[in-house]
C-alpha cells in the first residue's frame, strides 16, 4: 500500500509543520531506534518533531543519538497532550492498534491529524490514514530505512540516523540470528554500516552493560529453569521478591526468555514475570520453526507479537499462570511434538 500513497505521503510531509512520533508502550530496541532514525530524518528536512513515548525505557537503549530529546508520556502528560493536538502527522512506529499505546490511547483516539503507521507485526487495525505494515519484515527499523529510501532520500541518511536502524534491527533479530532475518536485512545493516553505524559499538552499548545484579538476577532464573520434554518447552518464572533481591530496573530480564529455547530439543519457550504493583504477570514467548507463539499468545494470554516471538499478559497468581499454561501444551501437541 505505501507504494501506491508515497506521492500522497510525499505532499502531506512537504505540507507539515508540526510531526509526533510514537513508539509501543515498554519500548524496545527496534521500536526506539525505528523512532529516533526517523526522528534525525525529519528534523534534518526542517520539520519540528517530538518522540513521544508512553511510558520510560532500558537504559541499555538510552545512548541512541537524539536519547535525551525524547518525552515520556506518563512523566509530561500535558506538555505530550498539546504536541499531539498540535501535530500535522503522526507516525505510529512498531505497533498497529492504539491500545499498545498505553495512557496515550485517548488522546491519540481524539486527535484530527494524519496518521501513518509504519509497524511489522501482524494484523494491523484500520486506524491509520497510510499504512505500512509488512509482517515479513525483520524489523520496524529496517521498514523506515525502506521508507527512506521510497521517499527517494537513502541519500540523506547520516551516521546518526544509521546507528538508530542498525540498533533497532539488530535487536529485532537476535543479532541477525532469528528467521525474519533475510538476505534483504543484511544488505539494509551492510548499507547502513557503510553510511556510519558502527556495528561493534552498538552491539557493545546494547549487550555489554550488565550490572552485577542483572548477572545476579540471570542466575535466579536458570535456576528457576523447568523443561517439559513431552512438549518439547521450557518456562522460567521470576517472582516479585526475586526482582525486588535483585534491584531489578526496567529492561533486566530482556532475553532471558532465549536460554529456555536454547536448549537441545526444544522449540517452544516462556518466561512469567509478576509485576504486583500493576496486578498482572507479564510473559514473553519464543519459538523456533513453525510453532507461531503469536497464535498462542492471542488465543489465551491477551497477546500477539509475531510468529516466533510475542508477548501476553496474565491477571491471576504466578502459580495459577504457570498451572494454566502447562494445561494448555497438551492443545497444541501435534504443533509441539511433530
Amino acid at each position: 500500500m505505501i507504494e501506491q500513497n508515497i506521492l500522497e505521503i510525499t505532499a502531506e510531509l512537504s505540507r507539515a509543520e508540526n510531526i509526533v512520533i510514537v513508539p509501543h508502550k515498554g519500548p524496545d530496541g527496534d521500536a526506539m531506534g525505528s523512532s529516533l532514525g526517523l526522528w534525525h530524518f525529519l528534523k534534518d528536512k526542517g520539520h519540528h518533531v517530538k518522540v513521544i513515548a508512553p511510558n520510560d525505557y532500558p537504559e541499555f537503549l538510552k545512548w541512541m543519538p537524539g536519547d535525551e530529546e525524547v518525552i515520556i508520556y506518563e512523566k509530561e502528560v500535558e506538555k505530550s497532550d498539546k504536541l499531539i493536538t498540535e501535530a500535522d502527522i503522526i507516525f505510529t512506529l512498531d505497533f498497529n492498534d492504539l491500545s499498545r499505546s498505553g495512557q496515550m490511547q485517548e488522546s491519540l483516539k481524539a486527535s484530527e491529524s494524519v496518521f501513518i503507521m509504519i509497524d511489522h507485526h501482524q494484523e494491523p487495525a484500520d486506524y491509520a490514514d497510510y499504512t505500512y505494515s509488512d509482517a515479513t519484515m525483520s524489523s520496524t527499523s529496517q521498514m523506515v530505512y525502506h521508507f527512506i529510501d521510497k521517499l527517494r532520500a537513502s541519500k540523506n541518511i547520516t551516521p546518526e540516523i544509521a546507528t538508530c536502524l542498525y540498533a533497532g534491527i539488530m535487536t529485532d533479530t537476535g543479532s541477525f540470528r532469528f528467521s525474519s532475518t533475510t538476505s534483504l536485512t543484511h544488505r539494509v545493516a551492510a548499507e547502513l554500516i557503510d553510511k556510519g553505524a558502527k556495528n561493534s559499538e552498538i552491539h557493545n552499548n546494547i549487550f555489554d552493560t550488565n550490572t552485577e545484579s542483572r548477572l545476579q538476577l540471570m542466575g535466579v532464573a536458570l535456576q528457576n529453569l523447568k523443561v517439559n520434554q513431552i512438549y518439547n518447552t521450557a518456562y522460567i518464572t521470576l517472582s516479585q521478591e526475586e526482582l525486588d533481591a535483585h534491584n531489578f530496573k526496567k529492561g533486566d530480564t530482556e532475553g532471558f526468555v532465549n536460554y529456555g529455547l536454547s536448549l537441545k530439543g526444544v522449540i517452544f519457550a516462556a518466561i512469567f514475570i509478576e509485576h504486583k504493583a500493576e496486578g498482572i504477570i507479564k510473559i514473553s514467548f519464543r519459538s523456533k520453526g513453525d510453532f507461531s507463539v503469536n497464535k498462542f499468545a492471542r488465543e489465551n494470554f491477551n497477546g500477539g507479537g509475531h510468529i516466533n516471538a510475542a508477548g501476553g499478559r496474565s491477571e491471576v497468581s504466578l502459580n495459577d499462570t504457570v498451572v494454566k499454561f502447562n494445561k494448555l501444551l497438551p492443545e497444541y501437541k501435534d504443533e509441539l511434538t511433530k
